[in-house]
């Protein structure tokens, strides 16, 4: 019996030196919530995404390619940046995880000059620490734009034919 007494004293010192050092709490990146979100999005349901037979297509406004995937994809990324017009204009949007918790300032919004090699230039400044990746598909969307804005110019000066 007094073995047994020492035996129950020792395990119960032993565990409440254990219970005195808790384990730290389990925190969750920034990374990792960024793979459940794209997990969820890839395999179950995302309202943007539209399958064809050869590709998956997003149709969010602020995805950079247009393609459904894990890098391209503005919900499942809390880094990212992508290239927006509205009337005319062209804006950097940047998103970061600092602003994760205001989602009507989720989004920055830098403008673009209209001069090309400007606007390329600021794109550079604005995403300096940013993944080249990302810098990247974002100089490539400028590039699109741009021309697709010269395009409209070229046509709204061009006489039209009346019918």
């Amino acid at each position: 019996p007094g073995a047994a007494r020492v035996d129950a004293t020792s395990r119960s010192s032993a565990r409440s030196t254990s219970s005195a050092s808790p384990a730290p709490p389990h925190r969750c990146s920034a990374m990792q919530s960024d793979d459940v979100v794209w997990t969820i999005i890839n395999q179950r349901f995302c309202s943007f995404k539209a399958k064809t037979r050869t590709h998956t297509f997003c149709r969010n406004q602020y995805n950079v390619t247009g393609l459904c995937n894990r890098t391209s994809c503005p919900l499942a990324n809390s880094q990212y940046a992508t290239i927006e017009e509205k009337e005319g204009r062209l804006y950097l949007c940047m998103k970061t995880v600092e602003r994760a918790h205001l989602p009507n300032q989720l989004w920055e919004r830098v403008l673009l000059p209209k001069n090309y090699a400007q606007a390329l230039a600021m794109i550079d400044s604005q995403l300096e620490y940013w993944p080249e990746i990302v810098k990247h598909k974002c100089k490539q969307r400028l590039t699109k734009m741009t021309q697709y804005l010269i395009r409209k110019r070229r046509l709204r000066l061009k006489p039209q034919p009346t019918l």
